[in-house]
């Protein structure tokens, strides 16, 4: 295959080079099987792949080291921030690099270089005019003597009265806010609650930019961005944009670099993004290159590799700084994944509910392409998926052994059985041998189409295909009965058997690079073969072969019940935390409490709210009538399970308006320490409409 056949249309033609980024960790924890499956995988096969082909690539990786996340660690932990990066920085690169991750660069935001390249950016758009410059009142704790980020604020949610909504998100709801929008706002750090104090911000005046991103995100990429992203893109850009500080009252993080900005630093979320650039400086730095033209040259083609919780901030905020600025080019896609799910429950770093990387690179040597297979293949490219061992082992057991391991291993076997590990010659073709070479040199293609379009389950799919191809055909043909009678029949078996196992020690690179690299050996095959793959003659004939060695071993009940075993634990240490009780609130008269009105009711119907993900519409009858409910609770319960569900409803709550929908009306619910909701019911079925006093 040349490398215009290997192209998905003539518009692929035209770039020369390939800036591929993958997001930023946060340097506050180490990386779990949900960073790997919704960003890092799908990034690493494609740069592979990319490399393959013999494309000019650079591969970007790097840890986000400045915000609040980095300070809270720092004072859980009792150190300073940059004791916290330093520690995660090295696990996450560690891990990244015995995992397989082929980063280019893996660099880090604490670097002088990144200091210097974000200083630079910003200057730059400052000199353009390109900021605004207001004073404006934020939060300000008079007992630590500091303004307070979003992160350091908590409060009442106005839209659904989550009590511990963030000064920029209820988590709840999902709906995005300013700290001054809060009910009751507290000081994360004191816990007074915090006073509003002038100070001076630059922000970006993202409106500006709107008619832009319209064009070329609704325009532009309405065919060829999935459709998680363009929707949210599309939602955002209805909704109007704003005005977004790009810079912080704090003293952890790049400072802004211009006179009287003394405390300020730069938004973490404008100078993480230019990590990427700081990261290309540094690697074309230390490999003789030049690093504009994979950032400013319109032959390049830039990807972005993200979960959904960044697709504002690189479709929308990142371009438009990118455009401000005036000489870069705009990334081509953004692929981003939903998230991955842990037997049947949301990953949380703070409950420790995770597989880490490192702790699995640990229990399972040698295992590495048996974590990315099964990643890959329950990737949540479309929605949210769901990781359990159970499914890892059969992956493993019934896929990577009984299919590519088995087949491979089968063939190695024969061949040093019957010659001697000498590739044998073919000579006379069947129709079926035809028919499975023919078939063999469709792979590439299928395969390049998949990637080329970050289909990466669809790909690694048509590549167990191909295993089960070689499986089939050798147990069909049967050479182990046929030798006595017929052994050059047997030599064009194998032969054909060998080319479908260097096919798969190609093909397979991108996904298993491990045993790819170990097949290769055993075949005596290397360098970048990617041009051939699909031929019938990657093995010559006569080659001597290596002595065989299983690519995937069986992974046993009692190494699944030890890892089920210690979830099981974790659940059982969270149940068993004794929860931080939320503080009574302040007296309230019996007159106050004689105006709420409980009552019981009934959920008749329930739908998703459409762009949201935790948000639910539910009709309930009161007893006194029917009534649209908005509640925060789409993330644990399904709408099937809620209808016909007695509930408790507060009836006399002031209308709101929530994403669209005038919500009359909360429903009771209590919630642990680890965020699980249940409802307060009625017990033995009752009446709707009884009032509870």
């Amino acid at each position: 295959m040349n490398k215009d056949s290997s192209n998905i249309d003539g518009n692929e033609a035209r770039f020369s080079r390939y800036t591929v980024t993958s997001a930023l960790p946060y340097a506050n924890g180490p990386i779990h099987i949900g960073h790997l499956a919704g960003v890092y995988i799908p990034a690493d096969i494609y740069a592979r792949f990319l490399r393959l082909k013999g494309e000019d690539v650079v591969f970007i990786g790097g840890s986000d080291e400045h915000g609040v996340p980095i300070t809270i660690k720092a004072k859980q932990e009792g150190v300073t921030p940059q004791q916290v990066v330093d520690k995660y920085h090295n696990i996450i690169k560690e891990s990244f690099e015995s995992f397989g991750i082929s980063f280019d660069v893996y660099s880090r935001t604490s670097d002088p270089v990144h200091h210097s390249t974000a200083s630079a950016f910003f200057r730059k758009l400052y000199e353009k005019g390109q900021f605004i410059e207001q004073e404006s009142e934020q939060f300000y704790d008079e007992e630590q003597k500091q303004f307070l980020a979003d992160r350091y604020i908590t409060g009442t949610c106005p839209h659904c009265s989550f009590d511990r909504a963030y000064g920029d998100q209820c988590e709840n709801c999902g709906t995005s806010l300013n700290a001054t929008d809060l009910i009751n706002p507290k000081s994360v750090l004191s816990g007074n609650p915090p006073v509003l104090k002038p100070t001076r911000h630059w922000f970006l005046p993202l409106n500006h930019f709107e008619p832009m991103l319209r064009k070329w995100i609704l325009e532009g990429h309405k065919h060829d961005w999935k459709t998680n992203v363009y929707g949210q893109c599309k939602s955002w850009i209805d909704q109007g944009l704003q005005p977004r500080a790009v810079t912080r009252d704090l003293d952890w993080g790049v400072k802004v670099p211009i006179e009287g900005a003394d405390g300020k630093v730069l938004y973490v979320w404008f100078d993480a993004p230019i990590g990427y650039i700081s990261a290309t400086c540094e690697w074309a730095e230390k490999n003789g290159k030049e690093w504009e033209p994979y950032w400013k040259s319109k032959d390049t083609k830039l990807v972005h590799f993200i979960g959904k919780d960044n697709i504002v901030f690189h479709c929308i905020v990142f371009p438009a700084m990118l455009h401000a600025e005036g000489s870069y080019i705009l990334p081509e896609n953004v692929p981003a994944n939903e998230f991955l799910n842990l037997e049947g429950d949301k990953i949380s770093t703070s409950r420790n509910w995770a597989v880490w990387l490192h702790e699995y690179l640990q229990e399972f040597p040698g295992k590495q392409d048996v974590l990315r297979y099964a990643l890959c293949a329950a990737a949540p490219e479309t929605k949210d998926n769901d990781f359990t061992w159970k499914d890892f082992q059969a992956r493993n057991n019934s896929e990577l052994v009984a299919i590519y391991g088995n087949f491979v291993n089968r063939t190695m076997v024969l061949v040093h059985k019957y010659f001697d590990g000498k590739v044998p010659t073919a000579t006379q073709l069947t129709p079926e041998d035809q028919m499975v070479l023919d078939t063999m040199a469709t792979f590439p293609e299928r395969i390049s189409q998949s990637l080329s379009h970050f289909r990466f389950r669809e790909a690694l799919a048509e590549f167990m295909n191909l295993a089960r191809l070689g499986n089939k055909y050798l147990t069909d043909a049967e050479p182990w009965k046929v030798f006595k009678n017929d052994p050059e029949r047997v030599a064009t078996i194998l032969n054909i058997s060998l080319q479908i196992c260097a096919n798969l020690a190609i093909l397979g690179e991108p996904f298993l690079p491990f045993s790819s690299k170990k097949l290769s050996a055993m075949l005596g095959i290397d360098g970048n073969l990617w041009k051939i793959a699909g031929g019938s003659n990657i093995v010559a004939h006569g080659k001597i072969l290596e002595t065989p060695e299983l690519l995937f071993e069986k992974i046993e009940d009692q190494q699944i019940a030890l890892q089920i075993e210690k979830l099981e634990k974790t659940k059982l240490q969270n149940q068993n935390i004794k929860p931080t009780l939320t503080p009574a609130k302040a007296s309230a008269t019996f007159e106050d409490f004689l105006k709420i009105d409980l009552r019981t009711g009934t959920i008749l119907s329930a739908e998703k709210v459409a762009k949201t993900k935790k948000l639910l519409k539910l009709e309930v009858d009161t007893g006194l009538d029917r009534r649209t409910i908005v509640s925060g609770i789409a993330e644990q319960f399904s709408p099937e399970e809620l209808i016909g569900k007695q509930v408790v409803v507060l009836l006399n709550l002031e209308p709101r308006l929530i994403k669209g929908v005038e919500s009359h009306g909360m429903l009771l619910l209590s919630e642990d320490h680890t965020g699980k909701l249940q409802f307060v019911v009625p017990e033995g079925g009752v009446a709707n409409g009884l009032p509870i006093n």
